[in-house]
């Protein structure tokens, strides 16, 4: 006989503990236990060493803020984004201010985010991205500058060996942080485990069957230590599991899941530990991208603090492998592929020649290679003082749009039975600094009688929640300056 506990989280990354913190904030009482393939959480897009651990926030990542054909800047998804993560980051003001989340410094540090292009049609683009966004109440502080002694004082790397002929232009706003997902996982989970929820590592789902009678699923999987077969049951399911949660929702065999397919895109970075370099850069300066770039390929000069200590990082230089997980397989993608899902890929496939070029450019890029695109960014970079890392894999939502087709989607979305009972998140970018308003998206969608009764406990935890920070400039200011409070950061 199996047990039936109330919410089953299939993965141990940021998502999964994020919604178990919410779900036991809303139901102390609920029975919550997450089940991890690995043998410990946050080893795969969680880990810090497989994300940029930007904080993103749209503050310098130019993908956010397209110039549209008649010149102009939509900021329309940097300011979304942006509200994004200041759900977040009300969110984790909650957990720190009711001691759940004890030492904010030890997933979260105040760093730089600054945007820097060269070029003369480039630097037009940041002048103009400036003046759409200085006076919005979320990026108040940005500072632009086509100085290169002053861009020299923000991020010292960047201009020495530089040709001074050349323009070069810059925005910086000191809000900026650098986060460590996977400490942030690793506390939520700890202080859910102190609140009464169970975490069980080296188990991998092997299969999803709801019960028609009353509507719980059954989860099969397989203990990959003793390599036994174990069974529970769940009133409700999430399949947080990264790369891995389209092939776990079409096992489901939910409706919801058919036409949906997966691209994904591995990578590397280039790192340096060597502090003499590193304590020249405290900053994230996001470059534009290469034509048919993916957006989490956008070059960038990261600031990393993991487990206190500091490096730089540099890339992702983008590649392809058909693995769905940085641990998962190489048949991956080919036991996805579906006949609802076939034509919508191959359209994708068609269609997005640019990134299939971008792509096979980086797997034939040299080492060489690599490191002149560092130099583009740090002119007087010596190749000895980095060294490669392999990225976190990323899997793109490719779905048949009415109207459209086969479409290949560079977001997040939450996929949901009808009746609520088991939901998972797809997609990749900007993915865990949102985990918060994502996992908001899904409580509403899957618990809507309980709405009425959380929705009080909801704005507690998120004082914004119901509504935008941005609507109101002066509450805007007001949870801006309460957030960098409580996690002790810039304003």
């Amino acid at each position: 006989m199996s047990d039936t506990i109330d919410v089953a989280l299939i993965g141990g990354g940021i998502m999964s503990a994020t919604l178990g913190t919410m779900l036991k904030q809303l139901e102390p009482e609920w029975d919550i236990r997450i089940y991890e393939r690995l043998g410990e959480v946050a080893q795969e897009s969680s880990n810090p060493w497989n994300n940029a651990g930007t904080g993103h926030a749209a503050l310098c990542e130019l993908n956010y803020t397209p110039e549209k054909p008649d010149g102009t800047i939509d900021i329309t998804n940097a300011v979304k984004v942006n509200e994004q993560f200041q759900v977040s980051r009300q969110f984790w003001s909650y957990l720190v201010n009711e001691g759940l989340l004890p030492d904010p410094s030890a997933f979260l540090s105040a760093t730089p985010h600054m945007s820097f292009v060269w070029g003369e049609k480039n630097v037009e683009y940041l002048r103009k991205r400036y003046e759409a966004l200085k006076d919005h109440p979320l990026f108040v502080g940005m500072k632009y500058s086509e100085d290169p002694a002053e861009i020299h004082e923000w991020a010292p790397l960047l201009m020495p060996g530089r040709a001074k002929s050349q323009p070069v232009a810059a925005t910086f706003i000191a809000s900026g942080t650098d986060v460590d997902f996977g400490a942030l996982t690793r506390m939520l989970v700890a202080a859910l485990e102190d609140q009464g929820a169970q975490v069980r590592t080296e188990h991998t789902v092997t299969g999803l069957k709801q019960d028609k009678t009353d509507g719980t699923w059954l989860l099969k999987m397989r203990h990959e230590v003793g390599l036994f077969p174990l069974e529970v049951r769940a009133k409700f399911v999430f399949v947080g599991a990264g790369g891995y949660a389209l092939p776990l929702l079409q096992k489901s065999g939910i409706p919801e899941i058919r036409g949906y397919g997966g691209f994904p895109v591995s990578g590397e970075w280039l790192r340096t530990d060597n502090q003499a370099i590193v304590a020249q850069h405290s900053a994230k300066v996001y470059g534009k991208a290469s034509v048919g770039a993916p957006p989490m390929s956008v070059p960038h000069l990261d600031t990393r603090v993991v487990d206190g200590e500091r490096s730089l990082l540099f890339g992702p230089y983008a590649g392809f492998s058909p693995k769905f997980l940085k641990s998962g397989s190489l048949f991956d993608l080919i036991s996805t592929i579906r006949w609802h899902n076939l034509v919508p890929m191959i359209q994708v496939a068609l269609r997005n020649f640019d990134l299939l070029k971008y792509l096979i450019g980086e797997l034939l890029a040299s080492r060489s290679d690599r490191e002149n695109t560092l130099r583009e960014f740090f002119p007087n970079a010596k190749g000895d003082d980095w060294y490669e890392m392999v990225a976190g894999q990323r899997v793109q939502i490719i779905k048949n749009v009415p109207g459209k087709g086969g479409t290949l989607q560079f977001g997040t979305e939450v996929v949901a039975s009808a009746d609520g009972s088991i939901a998972g998140l797809l997609g990749a970018s900007p993915g865990a600094s949102t985990a918060a308003p994502i996992m908001l998206d899904l409580i509403e969608k899957c618990f809507p009688s309980k709405l009425d009764e959380w929705t009080p406990r909801l704005k507690r935890m998120i004082p914004s929640y119901g509504g935008t920070v941005s609507a109101d400039p002066k509450l805007a200011d007001k949870l801006l300056t309460e957030t960098a409070e409580a996690l002790a950061i810039a304003r």
